[in-house]
Order: C-alpha cells, then structure tokens, then sequence
C-alpha cells in the first residue's frame, strides 16, 4: 500500500484553508470531488454529482 502527502497540509492544519485541522475531502480540499472517500458518505457527494452531470459511472464508462 502506498501513502501521499498532501502539500497543502502542514503540521496537521491546511495552509490553503486557514489553518483548518487537515482534513482530506473536506469543502475546499483540492482532493474534493476528484477521489472516492471510504471514510465519509458527504466528502463522496461533490464526486457523484460531477459524474452525474458528465454522464459517466463510477468505472468511467458512459450510462447510455
């Protein structure tokens, strides 16, 4: 299994959100809406609507 960091976060706190405690997936995250988030059904909300809107599944194929 492979980790990341995240560039935005230092020491815990999101330097791109004012100082908020480093939550990924969270509104305002950059990893929002871009990645499937086992934790929490709400952070996996901005993605489903996006594949909503594009027509597209989870896998990526179209839904025609």
């Amino acid at each position: 299994m492979a980790s990341w960091g995240c560039p935005h976060e230092i020491n815990g706190k999101c330097a791109r959100l004012n100082e908020l405690v480093c939550n990924p997936g969270m509104k305002g995250c950059v990893l929002a809406g871009r990645y499937f988030f086992l934790s929490s059904d709400d952070k996996n909300r901005r993605l489903r609507e996006k594949q909503e809107r594009t027509g597209k599944e989870e896998g990526g194929e179209p839904t025609d």
